[in-house]
């Protein structure tokens, strides 16, 4: 997810929408020859209502078509060429829409050269205050030291050191750079990556941090991404030189330098993730209330009579954004005490009798919907490694993806679940293709998907899986 920063600078976006709404509507009612018996708004019926009707279609078709290309997301390291890109780009989307409504509304007598007239009129006018907000907006950058980004750069790699020679050279795009941490012995370096967290937690008010990921390790990154997720502030990722940018990261460009951040999928914006959290609480509600109520009374008892220890087990998992959490189950072996590296195996002698049976059928999983209620997991989604597994299903992992899986939450289920790859991993096959399938989950959720996926697990456990022990 990316933050947003600033007092005042938010502003500008709302501002420039509801600018361009404005333009494009007065001058089609001036420039535009509508019937005058249409120009008071409730005499005549809606569709009748030319004048109206357009106002209504300009508004919606506008604001989906500058979201389509993203029109209003200039940043303060787009580029000018960008921008007249945008510019042009809207442009024609949004004259094919005004001719649009022209043809399917024979009754508005407007002629060619005034349409053209009023497409012109607006773009040069919408398009100079676009450009003339994003250089006033430098210039305040340069000049009154305002809209400043406080920034931190972990790392000494080539694309590190041109990223650091942009953010000091081109001071009218705001950065204003407090420290540069890396374990090379570089001059100009602020200390060394164990020191770079020392900092951070020193200092308030960072907006970013820039990784070199070829520097840091799985558990440094893991460590960077939490810290940035608490303290509310934008983490991006400097790519390895030699390597191609993965597709699941979002990629900036200042100047030529290639920056990577976290990609915002649809399974994070609000509204979904809304909807999926309400379909999380009322389906574990019913789980918890209708079957998990009575089979704890159930098992207390079972699983009492054959070993001595509690009825739950937990045990630590990373969460979003590598978040670690106490993961619950109902207890299957002898022993609470994990240990690393060490998934249960076929015909493990630590498992109970009861176990093994709730083992096979994943009943031991349904305390879990605990989890779900607290809001460290949800019902679907990537199943959570144990701890020390994350550091070392990493070193096999394109980084790029290991990031992406780790930006929701875990779920009780998942699709690499009900194809096969849950339990142990006894090759380096097992885990690729686990973060596969969880990385297209993430990619293509619906609700839907999510049903789906319950229904096929129901399904497994009354069939039972291969991997089931």
């Amino acid at each position: 997810m990316e933050y947003t920063r600033g007092r005042y600078s938010w502003l500008m976006r709302p501002f420039l929408v509801l600018f361009d709404l404005s333009i494009i509507n007065l001058l089609a009612f001036y420039l535009f020859n509508f019937n005058e018996e249409n120009l008071y708004f409730f005499s005549t019926t809606f569709f009748n209502n030319k004048q109206l009707l357009y106002i209504v279609y300009s508004i919606i078709l506008w604001m989906f078509s500058t979201s389509f290309i993203s029109y209003y997301k200039v940043y303060r390291y787009t580029s000018p060429i960008n921008i007249f890109s945008l510019l042009i780009k809207q442009f024609l989307i949004f004259s094919l829409l005004v001719y649009a409504f022209i043809g399917v509304f024979r009754s508005v007598n407007i002629q060619a050269f005034v349409t053209f007239k009023y497409l012109v009129s607006a773009f040069l006018i919408i398009g100079s205050v676009k450009i003339i907000s994003y250089y006033l907006l430098r210039a305040f950058r340069l000049r009154l030291k305002g809209n400043i980004r406080r920034i931190v750069i972990i790392g000494d790699t080539e694309g590190a050191k041109e990223l650091k020679s942009i953010f000091l050279q081109k001071k009218e795009l705001g950065y204003k750079l407090l420290a540069c941490f890396s374990n090379s012995k570089s001059k100009d370096i602020t200390g060394n990556i164990k020191d770079s967290f020392l900092f951070l937690e020193s200092k308030e008010g960072i907006d970013e941090i820039y990784c070199a990921l070829d520097e840091l390790t799985e558990n440094q990154v893991k460590d960077f991404v939490k810290y940035a997720n608490i303290h509310h502030c934008n983490i991006k990722f400097i790519p390895e030189t030699k390597k191609l940018f993965s597709k699941r990261l979002k990629t900036d460009f200042y100047n030529y330098l290639p920056v990577l951040s976290i990609q915002q999928v649809a399974l994070n914006n609000d509204f979904n993730k809304l909807v999926k959290r309400i379909f999380d609480v009322i389906f574990s509600l019913i789980i918890i209330v209708f079957i998990l109520s009575w089979v704890s009374v159930i098992l207390f008892i079972l699983i009492k009579l054959e070993s001595k220890g509690p009825l739950f087990y937990k045990h630590k998992r990373n969460g979003i954004n590598y978040k670690e959490f106490n993961c619950y189950k109902f207890r299957s072996l002898r022993t609470v005490k994990e240990v690393q590296g060490t998934y249960v195996k076929q015909n493990d002698t630590r498992l109970t009798k009861i176990g093994k049976f709730l083992r096979q059928t994943s009943i031991d999983e349904l305390p879990q919907f605990i989890n779900v209620i607290l809001g460290d997991m949800s019902v679907v989604g990537p199943r959570p490694h144990m701890l020390s597994y994350t550091e070392d299903y990493s070193k096999k992992i394109d980084k790029y993806n290991f990031i992406f899986r780790h930006h929701v939450k875990p779920g009780i289920t998942g699709l690499a679940q009900i194809k096969g790859y849950r339990g142990e991993i006894k090759s380096d096959e097992d885990i690729i293709n686990r973060i596969k399938f969880d990385n297209f989950y993430i990619e293509n959720w619906s609700l839907l998907l999510d049903l789906k996926i319950i229904i096929q697990t129901t399904l497994n456990i009354y069939k039972g899986q291969e991997k089931a022990y």
